[in-house]
């Protein structure tokens, strides 16, 4: 494996957060994606949708002004937006299903080249917990984006032809932003759009399990 400076989870997130439509109605899943409130551009307004049951979800409270009745899915207090509301959490899953979310931003332990996620359990591991939400909202939301690292902590690739882990959603994936690279899913195949800094789409091919498609000079990525 290259031993090469990645992105920082907190900059995969401020990547992330430039995905976003001024307007939209946003899930954000457990993981990397929990951090993506702290980063929106001043300039826009995105109505953040927590699957326990909040519309309006803020960034993270600081010290000393979290509210321990006002969490997001993670348990982690967060501030709210004008006009937030609250609601059942059966409520917030009809959300999802209904095809009601713009964009939700998931966690992922695989994505195939056609686009399908992995992101609930793996095969062996304790205490992986169950498929919760993840299912409906992969399945609802018009547009999903998956961050995550681009290999394993022993460097397998997690971007692979075919899922091998149990799979949360099939071809439901449009964009993926790891610590590496933005890669597009397109039905042509995986689409090489920005490299981290400091690495080259041949570097990034090597560590990714399918061939990605390069169509010009790859920019570095960029940050809200």
């Amino acid at each position: 494996m290259l031993a090469k400076p990645r992105l920082a989870r907190e900059q995969i997130a401020q990547r992330a957060a430039l995905e976003l439509p001024d307007g939209a109605y946003v899930n954000l899943g457990w993981g990397i994606p929990n951090l993506i409130a702290d980063y929106l551009p001043k300039e826009i307004t995105v109505y953040f949708h927590s699957e326990n049951g909040i519309l309006g979800m803020g960034r993270r409270a600081k010290s000393g002004e979290e509210d321990f009745d006002q969490v997001d899915a993670m348990k982690v207090p967060v501030t709210l937006i004008p006009g937030a509301s609250f609601f059942h959490q059966a409520d917030a899953h009809l959300m999802s299903r209904g095809g009601h979310l713009d964009v939700a931003v998931l966690g992922g332990f695989q994505v195939s080249e056609k686009g399908d996620l992995s992101n609930w359990k793996i095969p062996g591991a304790k205490d992986s917990g169950g498929i919760g939400g993840a299912m409906d909202i992969a399945a609802g939301a018009k547009t999903l984006i998956v961050c995550m690292e681009h290999t394993t902590k022993d460097g397998a690739p997690k971007i692979v032809k075919k899922c091998t882990y149990p799979l949360t959603g099939l071809a439901c994936v449009d964009t993926i932003i790891t610590d590496l690279a933005v890669i597009d899913v397109k039905p042509e195949g995986l689409i090489l759009r920005e490299v981290a800094r400091g690495w080259t789409a041949e570097e990034v091919q090597v560590l990714t399990g399918v061939q990605l498609i390069v169509r010009q000079q790859i920019p570095e990525m960029s940050f809200a």
